[in-house]
């Protein structure tokens, strides 16, 4: 269809072609790049709001909660210990849908009742 549509402008064809690349360029802007950008800047947002205490979950499928938190990182404690990570590797999409609400917050009280509970059993 576009074929017969060109053939019937002889001459304008090469302006034709200039306002369907000018579309598709528009339309990629905002169906690929633009939604690409708006994902990037919430992850760095969601990275760079994290505390000491919040329950994340890394790329790499490791779950810590973070002890300390540096200019190049985090350190993440784990039950094996504490280990050191970039910033990159915590993952927004991955803790919220592991921990969601939960993740914001460091479940301190939390944390208390399954000491006592441990300590209650000895």
């Amino acid at each position: 269809m576009l074929t017969l549509f060109l053939q019937a402008q002889p001459g304008g064809s090469s302006s034709m072609m200039l306002v369907i690349m000018g579309v598709m360029f528009v339309g990629f802007y905002f169906l690929m790049i633009r939604p690409q950008m708006k994902k990037q800047k919430q992850e760095k947002n969601f990275q760079d709001n994290l505390k000491v205490g919040t329950r994340v979950v890394l790329t790499s499928g490791l779950h810590g909660r973070i002890a300390q938190v540096q200019d190049d990182g985090f350190v993440i404690e784990t039950l094996s210990g504490k280990l050191k990570f970039e910033k990159a590797a915590v993952s927004r999409e991955m803790t919220e849908s592991r921990f969601g609400d939960k993740a914001k917050t460091a479940d301190k009280p939390a944390d208390k009742k399954e000491i006592e509970t441990i300590e209650e059993k000895k």
